[in-house]
């Protein structure tokens, strides 16, 4: 069974940083990409970062290329997501996930609240 499980949200100022691991399991972990996508409340899930285990290709969503850093665990199975520089807009649930046969898989949501 395909599973994610993101953490390591909370609430931080302007300016602060978080940490956001996604652990996955129930699938092979270098066969596929690692993605995190957001949803802030009124608007529609975006994609933010994504990860290629196998190759370590990098996607970033302009709004946070040169703040956010995506990495993996290949031992671990574990994608983080390192959020520098966290802006108010940057406030969303925080999802990981893994597409995997045409299936999309999602972790349960992570809440980051950044303060002005």
């Amino acid at each position: 069974e395909v599973q994610l499980q993101a953490s390591g949200g909370g609430l931080v100022q302007t300016g602060g940083s978080l940490r956001l691991p996604c652990a996955t399991s129930g699938f092979v972990f270098d066969d596929y990409a690692i993605a995190w996508f957001r949803q802030a409340p009124g608007k529609q899930r975006e994609g933010v970062s994504s990860i290629r285990i196998s190759n370590g290709d990098i996607y970033y969503t302009d709004t946070v290329k040169g703040r956010f850093i995506i990495s993996r665990d290949n031992v671990r199975r574990i994608v983080y997501l390192q959020m520098n520089s966290l802006k108010p807009e940057d406030t969303a649930v925080y999802y990981c996930n893994v597409r995997r046969d045409g299936n999309d898989y999602w972790g349960q949501g992570t809440q980051v609240t950044v303060s002005s």
